[in-house]
């Protein structure tokens, strides 16, 4: 762990230090590595300012607070960057559940053994519409098939994309 400490018309107490090392410590266990953390106190006239910059493996974190006092500066902003850590985190995390997701492999079955599964879908519309209103709310959509009652007839339809990107229309006899 490397701090650097920067102190602007302040005097640097050891129980700013000391509490300072606690919540950078708390960082390293969080993450499993360690990190390089500069820290700026200054006081302006009632105004006590922290900014902290934390250099972790991928990215650079700061946060920048101003209180009354000087160790409530420094806890908001240690809060702030620790919440932004564990969001990393937790997004780090999930790539990598994904990508191993991803990169299983399915399990070899035979083509005649294979398991085809139903998936429902309630992507259709109960209001009677013409195919003109139809076309227009599939477009706003990116679904792959829309099913309406047509107007006129009440009966039912089946509006497709197709590949070359026009729309394809089943209706029923």
């Amino acid at each position: 762990m490397n701090i650097n400490y920067t102190a602007r018309q302040y005097a640097l107490t050891p129980d700013i230090k000391k509490y300072c090392e606690r919540r950078l410590v708390a960082f390293e266990k969080l993450l499993g590595y360690p990190v390089e953390a500069n820290l700026i106190l200054s006081v302006e006239k009632y105004r006590n300012k922290v900014d902290i910059n934390v250099k972790t493996k991928g990215s650079t974190l700061n946060a920048v607070e101003e209180t009354q006092d000087m160790f409530s500066s420094l806890g908001v902003a240690f809060d702030n960057i620790e919440r932004r850590l564990k969001k990393e985190k937790e997004k780090l995390r999930e790539r990598k559940r994904r990508k191993k997701e991803e990169s299983l492999p399915s399990p070899s079955v035979d083509s005649d053994e294979q398991i085809k599964r139903v998936i429902r879908s309630r992507k259709y519309s109960l209001k009677p519409m013409s195919v003109e209103e139809a076309v227009m709310l599939f477009e706003t959509r990116k679904d792959e098939v829309f099913v309406f009652r047509k107007f006129e007839s009440e009966k039912w339809a089946v509006l497709f994309r197709r590949k070359d990107g026009n729309f394809g229309l089943i209706e029923p006899e």
